[in-house]
Protein backbone atom coordinates (compact mmCIF):
# COMPACT_ATOMS: atom_id res chain seq x y z
CA UNK A 1 0.00 0.00 0.00
CA UNK A 2 1.37 3.40 -0.94
CA UNK A 3 1.65 6.30 1.50
CA UNK A 4 -1.11 8.22 -0.25
CA UNK A 5 -3.39 5.17 -0.12
CA UNK A 6 -2.62 4.67 3.56
CA UNK A 7 -3.35 8.29 4.51
CA UNK A 8 -6.44 8.37 2.27
CA UNK A 9 -7.71 5.21 3.96
CA UNK A 10 -7.32 6.81 7.37
CA UNK A 11 -9.16 9.97 6.30
CA UNK A 12 -11.94 7.93 4.66
CA UNK A 13 -12.36 5.90 7.86
CA UNK A 14 -12.66 9.08 9.90
CA UNK A 15 -15.25 10.46 7.45
CA UNK A 16 -17.31 7.29 7.80
CA UNK A 17 -17.22 7.62 11.58
CA UNK A 18 -18.61 11.12 11.23
CA UNK A 19 -21.37 9.90 8.91
CA UNK A 20 -22.30 7.15 11.36
CA UNK A 21 -22.40 9.53 14.30
CA UNK A 22 -25.87 10.65 15.31
CA UNK A 23 -26.16 13.71 17.48
CA UNK A 24 -29.50 15.43 17.86
CA UNK A 25 -28.16 18.97 18.05
CA UNK A 26 -25.01 18.90 15.95
CA UNK A 27 -26.49 21.35 13.40
CA UNK A 28 -24.86 19.46 10.54
CA UNK A 29 -21.37 19.51 12.06
CA UNK A 30 -20.76 15.79 11.51
CA UNK A 31 -22.00 15.95 7.92
CA UNK A 32 -19.78 18.97 7.17
CA UNK A 33 -16.82 17.25 8.75
CA UNK A 34 -17.44 14.05 6.78
CA UNK A 35 -17.63 15.99 3.50
CA UNK A 36 -14.45 17.94 4.29
CA UNK A 37 -12.62 14.71 5.13
CA UNK A 38 -13.87 13.02 1.97
CA UNK A 39 -12.61 16.01 -0.04
CA UNK A 40 -9.25 15.65 1.68
CA UNK A 41 -9.28 11.92 0.92
CA UNK A 42 -9.80 12.57 -2.79
CA UNK A 43 -7.01 15.16 -2.76
CA UNK A 44 -4.55 12.88 -0.95
CA UNK A 45 -5.25 10.09 -3.43
CA UNK A 46 -3.82 12.33 -6.18
CA UNK A 47 -0.49 12.81 -4.39
CA UNK A 48 2.57 10.91 -5.54
CA UNK A 49 4.43 9.02 -2.82
CA UNK A 50 7.37 11.39 -3.21
CA UNK A 51 5.17 14.44 -2.53
CA UNK A 52 6.91 16.68 0.04
CA UNK A 53 3.92 16.42 2.40
CA UNK A 54 4.00 12.62 2.40
CA UNK A 55 7.79 12.69 2.72
CA UNK A 56 7.44 14.90 5.81
CA UNK A 57 4.94 12.46 7.33
CA UNK A 58 7.29 9.57 6.61
CA UNK A 59 10.26 11.45 8.12
CA UNK A 60 8.15 12.05 11.25
CA UNK A 61 7.56 8.29 11.53
CA UNK A 62 3.85 8.43 10.66
CA UNK A 63 4.11 5.45 8.31
CA UNK A 64 6.10 3.25 10.63
CA UNK A 65 9.85 2.96 11.17
CA UNK A 66 10.67 2.35 7.50
CA UNK A 67 8.15 4.81 6.07
CA UNK A 68 5.94 2.26 4.33
CA UNK A 69 3.41 0.99 6.88
CA UNK A 70 -0.10 2.03 7.80
CA UNK A 71 -0.62 5.70 8.58
CA UNK A 72 -0.25 6.38 12.31
CA UNK A 73 -1.55 9.87 13.05
CA UNK A 74 -0.46 10.32 16.64
CA UNK A 75 -2.58 12.23 19.14
CA UNK A 76 -2.24 15.76 17.75
CA UNK A 77 -3.03 14.88 14.13
CA UNK A 78 -5.87 12.57 15.21
CA UNK A 79 -7.39 15.41 17.23
CA UNK A 80 -7.04 17.85 14.31
CA UNK A 81 -8.73 15.39 11.94
CA UNK A 82 -11.44 14.56 14.49
CA UNK A 83 -12.44 18.22 14.74
CA UNK A 84 -11.86 19.18 11.09
CA UNK A 85 -15.13 20.60 9.86
CA UNK A 86 -14.52 22.96 6.98
CA UNK A 87 -11.72 24.06 4.77
CA UNK A 88 -9.98 23.07 1.61
CA UNK A 89 -8.02 19.81 1.60
CA UNK A 90 -4.75 21.70 1.21
CA UNK A 91 -5.54 23.64 4.41
CA UNK A 92 -5.81 20.39 6.36
CA UNK A 93 -2.46 19.24 4.99
CA UNK A 94 -0.92 22.61 5.88
CA UNK A 95 -2.17 22.33 9.45
CA UNK A 96 -0.86 18.78 9.73
CA UNK A 97 2.51 20.03 8.49
CA UNK A 98 2.45 22.75 11.15
CA UNK A 99 1.85 20.12 13.81
CA UNK A 100 4.78 18.08 12.53
CA UNK A 101 7.01 21.13 12.77
CA UNK A 102 5.78 21.92 16.26
CA UNK A 103 4.12 25.16 15.23
CA UNK A 104 0.85 26.20 16.84
CA UNK A 105 -2.11 25.52 14.58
Amino acid sequence: MSRSESLAGYLREQARRKLDRVEVRDRGRNARSALALLDATAYVETLADDDPFLEALAAAGRFGPHGFGDFQPGDEIAKLVRFWETGEPRQLLTEITSLLQGSPV
